[in-house]
């Protein structure tokens, strides 16, 4: 068996979300059909992260076990030439030793996007999140410097969430406005479900005056979900990257140069 690894980006408003689903559309669906085509036989893929319905992705990373030799231009052409026009497999590179790409990566990187403005857009519909009333990015910044670190997100995770542990390390949260756009830009260890779009929700509540600056340390400390904000909604989210310790061969997204010295010893 050869291990083969992907970066894929994908348009997920057309999808029930990453994970296969028996009577709905999902990403991993038409990306195990399309690289099955290509191996003659029946390809599994794993991410790095499984995404919502409704939400992107720039660069999920994926790897797959198959039983045939294909060089990585053979995948890529093919696989995309059976794909269909909202995924892309971006790069395809053999797996380098043990890699897995969950749970080999020490870091991912979301993006949230929010058209702040007053009338919705016909264009970004289904890629931002619109928000008409005015967002103070600054404020926004400034509440989410209280997430750095090591927390409890019980607060700013889905009720119905299935991790077995709260508890994740935010190495950065960057809010910024760019023209008519307000964008979050999020990196941990290992995110929550629902943990940015909780996040995103919270900070959006902020940046309109309807709560104080340090509400999402107050959401922090009572590690309750009942007391949380507003889940976000999917459109403006995006999967953007994911670190992986060097070795592996996987480029580094330049968004990564910001990690802490603690997360990056781990590479």
């Amino acid at each position: 068996m050869t291990r083969i690894v992907l970066g894929v980006e994908y348009d997920g408003s057309g999808f029930s979300g990453w994970q296969w689903q028996t009577h709905q559309r999902s990403v991993q669906q038409v990306l195990e059909q399309a690289l099955s085509k290509v191996a003659n036989h029946p390809v599994t893929v794993q991410c790095a992260g499984r995404t919502d319905t409704g939400v992107h992705a720039l660069e999920q990373v994926v790897h797959f076990d198959a039983k045939v030799e294909r060089d990585p231009h053979s995948w890529l052409r093919g696989g995309n030439s059976n794909l269909p026009d909202d995924v892309r497999i971006i790069w395809v590179k053999p797996a380098v030793g043990d890699f897995h790409a969950r749970y080999s990566a020490i870091a991912r990187f979301y993006r949230y996007v929010i058209l702040n403005r007053a009338i919705k857009s016909a264009l970004l519909r289904n890629q931002a999140t619109w928000r008409p009333g005015p967002l103070d990015a600054d404020k926004m910044h400034q509440a989410a410097q209280y997430l750095i670190g090591k927390h409890d997100f019980s607060s700013y995770r889905a009720q119905g969430c299935q991790s077995k542990s709260p508890c994740r390390e935010m190495y950065f949260i960057d809010v910024y406005r760019e023209g008519e756009k307000v964008i979050i830009d999020l990196s941990a260890n290992a995110f929550l479900h629902h943990m940015v779009r909780n996040i995103a929700g919270v900070l959006m509540d902020i940046g309109a005056g309807k709560q104080p600056l340090d509400w999402t340390w107050e959401l922090l400390e009572v590690k309750s979900r009942k007391l949380g904000g507003v889940t976000a909604p999917p459109d403006g989210l995006y999967l953007g990257a994911v670190y992986y310790p060097e070795h592996y061969g996987i480029a580094k997204h330049p968004v990564f140069d910001k990690l802490p010295v603690d997360a990056k010893r781990h590479d």
